[in-house]
C-alpha cells in the first residue's frame, strides 16, 4: 500500500486501522483471539498505522492491540490517546489532562501495549480546566524522554491547535471527516495545510452508514453509541439516505462499492490525509483496503460535488452534551 506522511517525519500506511469497534462503542466486543486476528490480518494487506486508545473498553483495546502487534512492533506505528480520568468515580467520562496525570496514563498504555515506545499520542479531548500549553509541554518532555515519538490532538479547535504547535510540534488531528460530516472543510483542513499537520478522520465511513448497509429502517441497541446519536435517528436517518443513494449509483458506475468511493473521496482531498476505518470483519476490511486502489477521476470528483450540493444531511453528529467537547 501507498505510504502518507503525517506532520513532517511520521510515514503510515494510506490507510491505517480503527481498533475501538473491536472492543467498545457499537456493542459486544468481538472475541480477543478474533480481534488480534482481524489486526495481524490488516498489517499482512499493508496497513503500518493502527489507533486505539485508553478509553476504548476502557483499557481492553490497547490490550488487544499490544498483544495483536507484539510480534510486528518494528514495522507499525501505534496510536493512542490519553485526556480521561479512568476509572472515573461515578462511571462517567471526565476530562483531565494534568501533567501527572498524563504522564500516569502514558506509562500504564506502554504497558498495556507492550511496548517502549508510543508512535503518535494523542490529546483525546480537550480539557478546558489544563491549558494546552501545559499538555504540550508534557507531551514535548515525554519525547525528549524517549517515551513518545510525536504529538497529536483530538476534536481540537483550530486555536488551539496553534497553540499546541507552537510548543511541541503536532503531527497530527484526529477528527471526524467524511461525506457525512464535512464540517472540517471550513476551518481545520486550511489550518493543518499552513501548518504541515496530517488528518487522521475517523468515522470515515459515517459510523457504517456510508456502506449503504444501514437501511432506512434501521434501529439500534444499547450497546451501540449511534443509538444516542441524533444522525440515526428514525427521521433523519430517512432523510439522510439520498446521501446513500447518491453515493451507490456513482459506486455502481465504477464497479466498486459505495464504502470504497467513501474513502476514495477522502483520500483524495489531500496527500497528508490518512483515514482509519474500523470493522470487525474481514470481508469488510479488504473491501475498504481495497479503497486504495480506487482512482477518481476529475469527472467523478465534479459528480459527487454536485450529488453532494443536492443533499441537505440532518441531524447532530453527536448528542449535545458529547458535541460540547469538540472543535474547543
Amino acid at each position: 500500500m501507498e505510504k502518507r506522511r503525517l506532520g513532517k517525519h511520521l510515514e503510515v500506511s494510506a490507510l491505517g486501522l480503527g481498533c475501538m469497534g473491536l472492543s467498545h462503542g457499537y456493542g459486544a466486543a468481538t472475541d480477543t483471539e478474533d480481534a488480534v486476528a482481524l489486526i495481524r490480518a490488516a498489517h499482512d494487506r499493508g496497513v503500518t498505522f493502527f489507533d486505539t486508545a485508553q478509553v476504548y473498553g476502557p483499557f481492553v483495546n490497547e490490550d488487544v492491540v499490544g498483544e495483536a502487534l507484539e510480534p510486528i512492533r518494528d514495522k507499525v506505528v501505534i496510536a493512542t490517546k490519553f485526556g480521561f480520568e479512568l476509572p472515573s468515580a461515578d462511571g462517567g467520562q471526565h476530562l483531565n489532562s494534568r501533567p501527572d496525570y498524563v504522564r500516569q496514563s502514558v506509562e500504564a498504555s506502554l504497558k498495556r501495549l507492550r511496548t517502549d515506545v508510543i508512535d503518535l499520542l494523542y490529546q483525546n479531548r480537550v480539557d478546558p480546566n489544563v491549558p494546552i500549553e501545559d499538555v504540550a509541554g508534557t507531551v514535548k518532555d515525554l519525547i525528549a524522554e524517549g517515551k513518545v515519538k510525536h504529538f497529536g490532538l483530538s476534536e481540537a479547535g483550530a486555536q488551539t491547535i496553534r497553540k499546541a504547535h507552537a510548543i511541541q510540534p503536532v503531527a497530527a488531528l484526529q477528527s471526524e471527516y467524511s461525506l457525512f460530516w464535512r464540517e472540517p472543510e471550513k476551518e481545520i483542513i486550511p489550518t493543518l495545510e499552513e501548518l504541515s499537520i496530517g488528518f487522521v478522520p475517523f468515522s470515515p465511513l459515517g459510523k457504517g452508514f456510508l456502506t449503504g448497509k444501514i437501511d432506512e429502517s434501521a434501529t439500534f441497541g444499547p450497546g451501540d453509541f449511534r443509538s444516542v446519536v441524533p444522525r440515526f435517528q428514525a427521521e433523519n436517518l430517512k432523510a439522510n439516505h439520498a446521501l446513500v443513494t447518491a453515493l451507490t449509483q456513482i459506486a455502481e458506475s465504477k464497479g466498486v462499492t459505495p464504502a470504497q468511493i467513501a474513502l476514495a473521496w477522502l483520500l483524495a482531498q489531500k496527500p497528508w490525509i490518512v483515514p482509519i476505518p474500523g470493522t470487525t470483519k474481514l470481508h469488510r476490511l479488504e473491501e475498504n483496503l481495497g479503497a486504495a486502489g480506487v482512482e477518481l477521476s476529475p469527472e467523478d470528483a465534479t459528480e459527487i460535488a454536485m450529488a453532494l450540493a443536492k443533499i441537505d444531511i440532518v441531524g447532530d453528529r453527536y448528542p449535545a452534551h458529547l458535541q460540547a467537547r469538540v472543535g474547543k
